[in-house]
């Protein structure tokens, strides 16, 4: 069995969906950028890349058939680079670089890119999504596989005891982690800036316009969050049957909408070491599990003590944890449940505070996990994600000084 290294990571910033900077973006331009840096990043041909795996929560629509061939093909890799696109919806990026080492360690590849994208804009705010169509038999048996993420982050708040005061706390934290983070130009090593188009609406005579911007930073981070401002919002009115106002859950207190893109080169170790690369780190392992659709949040939980009993560890082991923050209420019950120290866990902010391209954030996160490890000294390094429908998924990573 060879070893799977990661020798580059790129992405964009992360754009506000409808609002921001990627609001007329096609996905395939933020993949096709973000695979394009991270080849020139790992100091290789684009022709030595056998495969592009691309995960994305909603390929539908705006966003293509198969993101991933028309990102590799956007990126400059020739014919020849073929593509497959894979959805875990909030799990898919994270999934794409487990893909991509798992592809090195069985020795069907010696060089892949794991990448991660999402057009909130385009395609779920653009009218398409197919979670709106239902079957009988499931509907049946398992309504709960088509509640709206915001149900399931009431029902763990409601069901496990998270209070708002709690939940808004944490969000501020989250906020005031990425403002430092990006004073301190934390995130700057990671972005390359993508020049577009966006659509701008004026208010006052309701006419659209098409401005050229360059997105070369995150736009999401509110830096002027106060907890009185977190308490002082009313929680969003979730919908369906199961839950017809909410309680907990406020637009301080979720994730963000965003749009983006990363990608991370993944390679044989014996490759990296015949080109004189120096690796970011080693994938290790990825592991999922199901839980109860009504409260997905909590995934994390039965996916991590899995990924860790696999591999001989503890979670004290773990010296650096990027949990995707769907919602604060899941987030705080997964830290509970698992006991994650939170000097040692989203360090510089997560979705609440920086967005959340579903199927781009696992793929952010494990690229971020590497830098930020490199900068602390940190030796292993866990991602991990809740997923609709009812799943976790994580990953282990060994970081490289």
């Amino acid at each position: 069995m060879k070893d799977a290294v990661i020798v580059s990571t790129a992405r964009t910033g992360l754009a506000k969906s409808v609002r921001g900077g990627f609001n007329q973006t096609h996905g395939a331009v933020m993949g096709g950028h973000v695979v394009k840096h991270a080849i020139a990043r790992a100091g290789i041909e684009a022709g030595e890349v056998e495969d592009v795996a691309m995960g994305c929560g909603f390929p539908e629509g705006a966003t293509g058939n198969n993101i991933a061939r028309e990102s590799a093909i956007w990126a400059g890799c020739p014919v020849g680079t073929a593509g497959v696109t894979l959805n875990r919806y909030c799990g898919s990026g994270l999934n794409a670089i487990a893909y991509a080492g798992g592809q090195i360690i069985t020795g069907q590849a010696d060089v892949m890119v794991g990448a991660g994208v999402e057009s909130i804009s385009l395609v779920q705010m653009g009218g398409i999504n197919l979670s709106h169509f239902t079957e009988e038999h499931l509907l049946a048996v398992k309504p709960a596989l088509w509640m709206t993420m915001i149900e399931t982050a009431e029902v763990v708040a409601e069901r496990y005891g998270i209070c708002r005061e709690r939940q808004d706390q944490y969000a501020l934290l989250s906020q005031q982690r990425t403002a430092a983070a990006q004073a301190a130009g934390k995130f700057a090593d990671e972005i390359v800036p993508l020049a577009t188009k966006m659509k701008k609406l004026d208010k006052a005579t309701g006419a659209e316009s098409l401005a050229e911007v360059m997105v070369a930073r995150d736009e999401c981070n509110r830096p002027d969050t106060t907890l009185e401002g977190l308490a002082a919002l009313k929680p969003v009115h979730a919908g369906g049957q199961q839950i017809a106002q909410g309680k907990y859950i406020t637009a301080g207190n979720a994730s963000q909408f965003a749009d983006g893109a990363s990608a991370c080169v993944v390679m044989s170790g014996e490759m990296a070491a015949r080109k004189g690369l120096k690796p970011l780190g080693l994938y290790r392992g990825f592991a999922v599990a199901g839980v109860e659709p009504d409260e997905m949040g909590i995934g994390p939980v039965k996916a991590v003590p899995k990924l860790l009993s696999r591999h001989g560890l503890k979670v004290d082991d773990i010296d650096l944890w990027e949990l995707n923050e769907a919602f604060a209420s899941q987030t705080l019950y997964c830290m509970d449940q698992l006991g994650l120290d939170p000097a040692k866990t989203n360090v510089n902010g997560g979705a609440i505070s920086i967005g959340h391209p579903y199927g781009m954030t696992g793929a952010r996160l494990t690229g971020h996990l590497l830098l930020e490890g490199r900068r602390r000294g940190a030796k292993l390094g866990v991602v991990t994600m809740c997923i609709g429908g009812g799943m976790g998924a994580a990953g282990l990573f060994e970081i490289f000084s």
